[in-house]
C-alpha cells in the first residue's frame, strides 16, 4: 500500500511538473514574439552570445497517418500533406534569419529541411545522431498490431526507460540526441539561429533534457508534425525554453503588416488640377 501512495504521489507530481512547463513556456513565448515584433532589424540583435535554437518536426508522412512505426528505416518520404505543411513552415519562419539547418538524414525529416532551404542560401547538413529512434523489430509495423500482440511493447509504453534487445531506451536516445546538440552549439559556423530538423522522440528527449523533466514523462510532450520548438542559449545563463511544439500557419511570427496610408497632399493636388482642367 505504501509502495502504491508512493508511486501515486510521485507521478502526480511529474505530471504537476508538465503542467508547470506549458504554462511557464506560453508565458515565454508571448513575451518573445512581442520582443520580436518590436525588433526592427532582428538580424542586428542576433548574437553569439544568445542563441536561438530551433527544433522541427518533419511534415506528415502516410505513415503518421496510417500509425506505422517507421523507426530507422529509409524511403519513408512526406506525402503531399507534409509537403504543404513544410511549405507553410518555410513561409513562417521567413521572419527568422535561420543560419543553419541540420537534420537527420531520414528521408522526412531531410526533405523538410530541404523545403525550408529553398529560399536561403543555406546547404542542408546531416547528422546521424538526430535520428529517430531505432525501435528494432518493431519497424515497419502498425502500432495497434504490436499493441495488441506483443507484450514487449506494452512495457515499453509503460516504462521507455527499459526496453527489449534491439531497442533503444529513452535515455539511450536522449543521450546521443543532446550530445549531438551539444557539440553544434560549440561551432560557431552555424550562427545564432540554427534549426534542427529531426522527429518527435527527439525533439520530446531534448525538450525534456532542457526543462528537466524526467526522462520516462517526455513521451507526455506533445510534438506534431511540422511543429517548431523554441531554446534560447545563452552565456552564463541556463537554457530557457520558449515554445514547444508550435504548429505555425503563415504569418505566425509575422508583425501585422499596417494598411499603406494614402499621401492627402498629393491627392489633394491631384483634384485641384481636375477641378482646373474642368473650369478650363
Amino acid at each position: 500500500m505504501r509502495n502504491y501512495l508512493n508511486a501515486l504521489a510521485r507521478s502526480t507530481r511529474e505530471w504537476l511538473r508538465l503542467l508547470w512547463i506549458y504554462v511557464s513556456v506560453w508565458g515565454r513565448f508571448l513575451g518573445w514574439r512581442v520582443r520580436l515584433w518590436r525588433q526592427q532589424n532582428i538580424m542586428e540583435k542576433s548574437s553569439m552570445k544568445k542563441r536561438t535554437f530551433l527544433f522541427i518536426r518533419h511534415g506528415q508522412t502516410t505513415w503518421n497517418v496510417e500509425q506505422r512505426l517507421p523507426g530507422q528505416l529509409e524511403g519513408v518520404a512526406l506525402n503531399d500533406t507534409g509537403r504543404k505543411q513544410a511549405a507553410h513552415l518555410a513561409d513562417a519562419l521567413t521572419v527568422l534569419p535561420i543560419s543553419a539547418l541540420i537534420s537527420s538524414p531520414l528521408e522526412r525529416a531531410r526533405e523538410t529541411a530541404e523545403i525550408i532551404a529553398r529560399d536561403r542560401s543555406l546547404q542542408v547538413q546531416l547528422e546521424p545522431d538526430l535520428m529517430d529512434t531505432d525501435v528494432g523489430p518493431w519497424a515497419g509495423k502498425l502500432i495497434r498490431d504490436v499493441a495488441k500482440d506483443d507484450p514487449g511493447w506494452k512495457a515499453f509504453i509503460k516504462d521507455p526507460t527499459t526496453a527489449p534487445k534491439g531497442v533503444e531506451t529513452f535515455p539511450q536516445v536522449q543521450a546521443r540526441v543532446v550530445a549531438a546538440v551539444e557539440r553544434w552549439a560549440k561551432r560557431e559556423d552555424i550562427g545564432a539561429y540554427p534549426a534542427f530538423v529531426a522527429h518527435a522522440d527527439v525533439i520530446k528527449l531534448i525538450l525534456a533534457h532542457y526543462t528537466g523533466l524526467a526522462v520516462e514523462r517526455a513521451g507526455s510532450i506533445h510534438i506534431d508534425n511540422a511543429s517548431v520548438s523554441l531554446v534560447e542559449l545563452e552565456d552564463d545563463h541556463p537554457p530557457m525554453v520558449i515554445g514547444i511544439g508550435w504548429n505555425p500557419h503563415p504569418g505566425w511570427l509575422k508583425p501585422p503588416t499596417p494598411e499603406p496610408t494614402k499621401d492627402v497632399s498629393v491627392s489633394q493636388e491631384v483634384q485641384q488640377e481636375q477641378q482646373g482642367e474642368q473650369k478650363a
